[in-house]
């Protein structure tokens, strides 16, 4: 099974990189927070550089699918690859598209419902993003929507196996995100005024925490 879910990544990782290429073409600017971001930060200086690619994108989405699998099972195999479609296409473009956070919800519902874990996971999905919301409400500048529609996945996923889990999947995606900005600040490759996609931390954070069993 995990060598199938690895050669399964393997092919989406194609689709992956693909994808990303067009975002990173031709970004749609749906997300108004998103698009403010990108107006006041010069991204292509402090993290498009080092945007994967396109073989590495499908080895990652390779070795996660298989991490994912042999840690979790199948029904998070469907989080794994969304959620490394998102953090590819959030790292080059600042944006996390609708088109597949959206559609998302329902396919992570219906993955894990042979779980027995559904309820909790509706209500962890509910309870990260109402946390996000309030975030997101408070600073609007620091974050975009595509962010708070994301949590929702993650505490979706992270819901179904515990609220330990939810709690350090939540936490570990801010420490990240933390940790990424005072290392462009130590760096002098940023300053404070700096933005960064958020959602590859908050996705590194909640899949580690998942696949470590916490």
């Amino acid at each position: 099974m995990v060598a199938l879910m690895a050669l399964a990544g393997l092919i989406c990782g194609r689709f992956i990189g693909a994808l990303a290429d067009s975002y990173d073409e031709d970004p749609p600017h749906y997300d108004q927070g998103r698009a403010r971001l990108l107006a006041r930060s010069p991204r292509t200086s402090v993290w498009r550089a080092a945007a994967p690619a396109g073989g590495a994108v499908e080895l990652v989405t390779a070795a996660v699918a298989a991490l994912v699998a042999w840690r979790l099972g199948l029904p998070y195999v469907p989080f794994a690859v969304i959620g490394t479609a998102l953090a590819v296409i959030d790292w080059r473009t600042c944006l996390l598209p609708d088109a597949i956070t959206l559609p998302a919800y329902p396919i992570m519902v219906v993955a894990l419902a042979p779980t027995g874990e559904l309820p909790r996971a509706l209500a962890g999905g509910a309870a990260l993003t109402a946390v996000y919301a309030v975030l997101w409400f408070v600073k609007p500048d620091a974050m975009g929507l595509g962010d708070v529609k994301l949590a929702g996945l993650i505490g979706l996923a992270a819901g179904a196996l515990g609220w330990q889990a939810w709690i350090v999947a939540a936490f570990c995606g801010q420490a990240l995100g933390a940790l990424y900005g005072v290392a462009l600040l130590l760096t002098r490759r940023g300053t404070r005024h700096t933005q960064f996609p958020f959602g590859p931390f908050m996705l590194l954070g909640a899949s580690t925490t998942l696949c470590l069993g916490w």
